[in-house]
C-alpha cells in the first residue's frame, strides 16, 4: 500500500473512532463498471453479514453504484473491508 493510502486509512480510522460508538451501522458506497460479475463480487464480500444492498445503474449504463448498510464492529473492520474490495478492478470507493 502506498504512503498516501496508508495516511488516508489512518485518518479515516481516527475519524471513525471519534464520530461513532461501536459497533454501529456503516454505509459503504462504491461505483463499479456495470459488469454483473463486478457487482456480484462486491455483494459477495458482504454475504452473511446482514447487509442491506442497493444498486443503481448510471444513465449511460457504464457504471453501477452499490450502497451497502451493514453493522460493523469497529473502525478496523470498516477499513479491512475497504482494503478487501480495493482488489476489484475498476472499483471506486466513495
Amino acid at each position: 500500500m502506498s504512503n498516501k493510502a496508508e495516511e488516508f486509512y489512518q485518518r479515516l480510522r481516527e475519524e471513525l473512532a471519534v464520530t461513532s460508538s461501536w459497533p454501529t451501522e456503516y454505509l459503504y458506497k462504491f461505483i463499479v463498471p456495470s459488469s454483473p460479475e463486478k457487482v456480484i463480487e462486491v455483494e459477495n464480500a458482504f454475504n452473511n453479514m446482514g447487509a442491506v444492498i442497493h444498486t443503481n445503474q448510471s444513465k449511460t449504463g457504464k457504471y453501477t453504484s452499490v450502497s451497502i448498510n451493514v453493522m460493523m464492529e469497529d473502525p478496523d473492520a470498516v477499513i479491512a473491508k475497504y482494503l478487501e474490495l480495493s482488489n476489484i478492478e475498476g472499483i471506486i470507493s466513495l
